[in-house]
């Protein structure tokens, strides 16, 4: 029998969870709640007893596994395996991931950060066709990536390697979390795609939908936006056309630095699907050096939720095949 792995991939509000062939295909998977409270202590400790409880409900032990692998926010020593500076998690000190999960399951781990692990799953089983040169992006709450080079990681001198969504695309633009202005994530993300509209709203003197719904200040959503879009809004329209330029403009950049054969997007805004891409790639090949142009193509993620433990499951094989 080949020996199988456990892939995790930890989030905010819930860890996710599976077990997993040699060959990425997910034998069972399971997801238990995230419990940020007492500083994130129990976090590690919950997830130790769920995979414990799942090894004897299936009948498993230790030896069948060749390894874990596990995808965490926050800056990850994927030397050390440990986790610092993951704030969603509420973790405020260095945590011992890796020392304390050896020790209780007994089975080698290896950790890091999330964006790598859901771009290594993409590249393996998703929309990166197992290719050497994949680049993924991910359009959630904020924009992440990772960036896979001739079959590697990309984390760089300090680890900040594919911090995708701090590109700045507009010189002196919106306000970015991380300090800086005009950042993609500010322009591309849920929220940037959201004060996008709000910019526009207020030069717009059409008679839009979404004009009337910001200005009598309801609630609105990147989601409503791009449904609005594709229902014609003229202001919708336009909002999505400034996001897709701005993600056709970081695309190009990406694209003609690293020419991967594929740009891979998701994440939330990426359900707008084909309707976004397809203005996303016109921009793209506006910006992008002709043998890029020709070379490397812009793709939905196929994975969804599972690139995460997926990608965690191969960063395992990967280490444990050196």
């Amino acid at each position: 029998m080949y020996k199988k792995f456990i892939g995790i991939d930890l989030g905010g509000t819930s860890v996710k969870l599976a077990i997993l062939t040699a060959e990425g295909d997910i034998q069972q998977k399971w997801t238990i709640p995230t419990n940020i409270n007492d500083e994130g202590a129990h976090i590690v400790p919950d997830i130790v007893a769920s995979i414990k409880h799942h090894l004897d409900l299936y009948k498993m032990t230790a030896d069948d596994f060749q390894g874990i692998g596990m995808g965490s926010p926050g800056a990850v020593d994927r030397e050390a395996g440990t986790v610092e500076g993951a704030f969603n998690l509420n973790w405020k000190t260095l945590q011992p991931v890796r020392e304390v999960i050896e020790r209780e399951i007994g089975i080698p781990i290896f950790i890091d950060n999330d964006a790598n692990v859901a771009a290594l799953g993409e590249k393996w089983r998703g929309a990166g066709a197992d290719d050497r040169d994949v680049v993924f992006v991910t359009l959630g709450t904020g924009v992440g990536g990772g960036i896979i080079a001739e079959g590697n990681l990309i984390h760089g001198t300090a680890g900040s390697g594919g911090e995708i969504g701090h590109m700045t695309v507009e010189p002196g633009g919106f306000d970015c979390t991380c300090g800086k202005k005009g950042c993609l994530e500010t322009v591309a993300s849920a929220t940037g795609v959201v004060k996008l509209a709000r910019k526009h709203a207020e030069e717009y003197a059409g008679n839009a939908q979404l004009k009337f719904i910001i200005d009598d200040g309801q609630e609105i959503t990147s989601k409503m936006i791009f449904d609005l879009a594709k229902e014609g809004d003229e202001l919708a329209v336009l909002v999505v056309d400034r996001a897709a330029y701005y993600l056709g403009l970081a695309c190009s950049h990406i694209g003609n630095l690293l020419n991967p054969a594929y740009i891979v997007i998701g994440g939330g805004v990426s359900a707008a699907g084909e309707y976004l891409l397809e203005q996303v790639r016109t921009y793209f090949a506006d910006f992008t050096f002709p043998n890029v142009k020709k070379t490397t193509h812009i793709k939905l993620a196929a994975l969804g939720n599972d690139a995460g433990i997926v990608g965690a499951c191969y960063l395992a094989l990967m280490e444990t095949s050196k």
